[in-house]
């Protein structure tokens, strides 16, 4: 049902008169109800793109994780940039992808856990601040622990998000 009909209908409900003569009072708090009701879908709408950007970053870890370089290459934009702790300068996708794949025959992740702190969305841009663990497995040595921290940009796009940059790394 739309907005204003709900608002007539709770108006009415609560004995608020509806003719063109309509009291001050009652065009008040008709007024509040509309705007508590808009500021309510709003904060929907922010807490949804929160939860699809989280989604999109754990997408993106598991792609990773399953060693899917076409998957998280069409995760980023084309003009993505990602600066990692360990890489001297930031790099373009290109980049990112070949070494990503560089990687793969350095070992595997196992498990790993992401630890969300904070999700800002401003218009059609999000950028997520969380620390993770990982256990990864080199080639013939025991499994690794590590913990670090990512900043992600990301960009909204017709059919959800895709990452503009990021960077981070391991705290050691």
């Amino acid at each position: 049902m739309p907005l204003p009909v709900k608002l007539i209908k709770l108006a009415r409900r609560i004995g608020l008169s509806m003719g063109t003569a309509m009291n001050v009072p009652a065009k008040f708090l008709l007024g509040l109800f509309g705007l508590l009701a808009f500021g309510a879908s709003l904060a929907q709408d922010i807490r949804d793109d929160e939860a699809d950007v989280l989604l999109t970053i754990e997408r993106e870890w598991e792609a990773s994780r399953k060693n899917d370089h076409d998957k998280v290459a069409d995760m980023l934009t084309a003009d993505f940039m990602a600066w990692e702790k360990d890489s001297p300068a930031p790099r373009t996708r290109q980049s990112t992808t070949r070494w990503n794949r560089i990687s793969d025959e350095m070992g595997r992740v196992l498990r790993y856990e992401l630890y969300p702190l904070s999700i800002t969305v401003h218009g059609d841009v999000a950028v997520a601040h969380y620390l993770y663990s990982v256990a990864f497995r080199p080639k013939d040595a025991k499994v690794e622990m590590t913990n670090g921290r990512y900043t992600d940009v990301l960009v909204r796009v017709d059919d959800g998000w895709q990452f503009l940059a990021w960077h981070g790394g391991d705290d050691d």
